[in-house]
Formats: C-alpha cells, sequence, structure tokens
C-alpha cells in the first residue's frame, strides 16, 4: 500500500496530536512492508532536516499557509491530496475531518468529541468547522483511528458511525534513558503539570487547589506547568504572578521531546484535572517513568491510568487537593502509586500500535473496494 498522512500538527511543537501522529509513523514500518508518505505544509515552517530517516518515510512538503489549506480542505474539500501527493491507497488525516482524495480509502482520526460539547472552549478551525462537518466526515470515512475504548463508544453513540469501522489504537509508552526501571519519588520534587494551557485542561481548578493547600500552609513543593500557554491562559499566568501562588508556581512553557525525561526525573507527582481527555499522554509518560500520577476521573483517563493513580473529580477542589497532599507527604502511597504505574504503562507499546494501524488501512482500503 501507498499511504499519506498529514503530518502537519507535528511539523513544529509536537503536542498530544502531533506526538501520537509522529510516533505512529516512525513504529508503522516495523509493521508493514509500505510506503508511507509525510505531507506537511506552511508558509514558514519547513520539517526538520533528516525527517524521512527518522521516519523512513517520504517527505512532501510544499509551501502553503496552514489556514488556507485547511478551509479549502474542510470547506470545499480539495484540492485531492493525491494530486499533490500522487497515487495513493489511504488518505490518514490526524484530525476528525477528511482529507479530500480522489481514488483511495478516507481514514480519520478523532481522540475527544470535547469541541462539540464545549465550541467556546476552542478556536479557529476547530471551532469554525469542527462541530459542523464532523459527523459528516465521520460517516463517509472507510474507518475510524481512536485511541482508546472510550473514544471509539463516543464516536458509535453519537456520531452513529458502525462500531467495525471504529479502530483503537493506544500510543505505546516512551522509552526513556535513565528513568522507567523503577519508582521515581524523590522527596524534593515538585508538582508538575505537563499540557497545553487551554479550558480543556481545567488549571483554574489546579491552581484553586494549589493555594488553598499554601493557604493552609501545608507544606508543598513547587507547582511547575510545562506547555504552550492559549489566549484562554492570560487569566491563569496573571494570577500566578500574584500572592499566594507568586514564588511558588512556575510556567515553563513548551518542553521539547528530547527534555521531557529530565522534566520527569525532578517530578514528585504528575496532576492532569482535565474535563476531558483523548487519552492524556503525559499520564502514560508520568506512569512509564515511575512519577505517580493524580488524574480526573473524566474522559480516557480512568481507562489510561486504571488502579494506577488517583483519580478525582475535575470540580472537586478539595478532592483534588488532598490528594496532591497524599502524593507529596505519603511515601508509601507514592512508591506504590509509582510501580502500579510502571506495571500499567507496559502494556501500551508502539510496535502494537502500529499492528493496529496497519489493520485499519487493510480494513479501510477494503471497504473503499467494496463500495
Amino acid at each position: 500500500m501507498r499511504i499519506v498522512v498529514d503530518y502537519r500538527p507535528a511539523v513544529s511543537a509536537r503536542t498530544g496530536v502531533g506526538e501520537y501522529i509522529h510516533q505512529l509513523v516512525r513504529a508503522f514500518p516495523a509493521a508493514a512492508d509500505d510506503e508511507m508518505v509525510v505531507f506537511t505544509s506552511s508558509w514558514k515552517r519547513r520539517p526538520a532536516a533528516g525527517l524521512a530517516g527518522d521516519l523512513h518515510a517520504t517527505v512532501v512538503d510544499r509551501r502553503i499557509p496552514v489556514r488556507l489549506l485547511n478551509y479549502l480542505w474542510h470547506r470545499w474539500e480539495w484540492p485531492p491530496v493525491d494530486r499533490i501527493v500522487g497515487d495513493v491507497d489511504v488518505a490518514h488525516s490526524p484530525h476528525p475531518l477528511l482529507l479530500p482524495v480522489r481514488k483511495g480509502a478516507r481514514m480519520i482520526t478523532i481522540h475527544d468529541l470535547f469541541f462539540l460539547d464545549h465550541p467556546e472552549a476552542t478556536r479557529d478551525e476547530i471551532r469554525r468547522d469542527y462541530p459542523a462537518l464532523v459527523t459528516s466526515h465521520a460517516r463517509r470515512a472507510d474507518a475510524v483511528l481512536t485511541s482508546t475504548n472510550y473514544g471509539k463508544q463516543q464516536i458509535v453513540a453519537r456520531l452513529g458511525v458502525a462500531s467495525d469501522l471504529v479502530h483503537v489504537c493506544p500510543p505505546g509508552a516512551p522509552e526513556w534513558q535513565g528513568l522507567g526501571r523503577g519508582p521515581n519519588v524523590p522527596r524534593d520534587g515538585y508538582v508538575l503539570f505537563l499540557g497545553t494551557l487551554e479550558a480543556r485542561k481545567n488549571v483554574g481548578v489546579l491552581l484553586d487547589a494549589y493555594a488553598a493547600l499554601l493557604e493552609r500552609r501545608v507544606s508543598m513543593p513547587p507547582l511547575v506547568l510545562a506547555g504552550r500557554a492559549t489566549p484562554s491562559a492570560t487569566g491563569w499566568l496573571e494570577r500566578m504572578a500574584r500572592p499566594p501562588l507568586a514564588g511558588h508556581v512556575t510556567h515553563l512553557g513548551y518542553v521539547a521531546d528530547g527534555q521531557r525525561e529530565a522534566l520527569f526525573r525532578s517530578a514528585r507527582l504528575l496532576v492532569m484535572p482535565s474535563l476531558d481527555e483523548g487519552f492524556g499522554l503525559p499520564a502514560l509518560e508520568a506512569m512509564s517513568a515511575g512519577v505517580p500520577v493524580v488524574v480526573s476521573r473524566r474522559g480516557s483517563l480512568p481507562e489510561v491510568v486504571g488502579a494506577a493513580g488517583a483519580l478525582v473529580d475535575p470540580g472537586d477542589v478539595e478532592g483534588l487537593a488532598a490528594a496532591m497532599e497524599r502524593g507529596v507527604h505519603d511515601d508509601a502511597w507514592a512508591t506504590g502509586a509509582a510501580c502500579a504505574g510502571l506495571d500499567q504503562a507496559s502494556r501500551f507499546r508502539w510496535v502494537h500500535s502500529a499492528a493496529t494501524l496497519k489493520s485499519a488501512y487493510v480494513s479501510a482500503v477494503e471497504r473503499r473496494r467494496g463500495r
């Protein structure tokens, strides 16, 4: 097969969606003897030198502004991607809207449906196009890829997609150089939040819980927020600069892939109080590094973490504060959770993800040919 993947979310700062598609493409050659083509486009950003060798894929790069191409693809379904990259058997979109293609099978990726429930918390093309178009695109797709069983249930129930067309393809745990061989719970480690600072991540409640502990004079290590700040984060950033948070909370901004191991090595605890998650890759990364986790019991996080961490309601400030305090001060709990997390993370492997991806591509091609 010849497969084209829209690689644009992974070209620059790779957040969850970009990291997922990058690692899937990277793992795929081990599972298949097919030709993978990654398509990138931007007016300013070019793919990294050596990307083709790293991915074992053909890179097709065009100087087309991202927003312009998104508008043409989402609203006009033109130009067909195979006109740009040549004939393909599968056109794989890393997001919920189809890549236009003349002859090949079409596959989309849906991690969550947060944009349907809270369009006001999204922006740009996601707000403009996803809610209006996702149902039509999902039903026309030859296969739908998602990362959890929770995601599959949502897609089937809410979008009316046949269950056998939805393929559950979890990501794999990272392979660290020095972490992952045992618990990593330094007593002087910080509390870590890792993710884009946007409404869905529920950062305000995290700050509320941490501030409550400081105001009660509970001895707490610093809170470190690592992730790109969106416009909706302005109020949170201003709040961090004022008492009682000033001097206790640090925002690092986006942390590149090569710096993440050092970030986890110095962490005592990862906290993810998200309102919804399609997967929650930082939780898996933390567990694989031996770092205990406190996460929301919403979305896919209970499925990903299982019994390995503490689950709290994302609106329960006191419950989140208590879980954070326990994670910081109870060495026995932290060590036990870290060991359980290592075991849980060992179930997620990119080689398994790549095999599922191969199966999804074959299924999509068969469905397309049978139409």
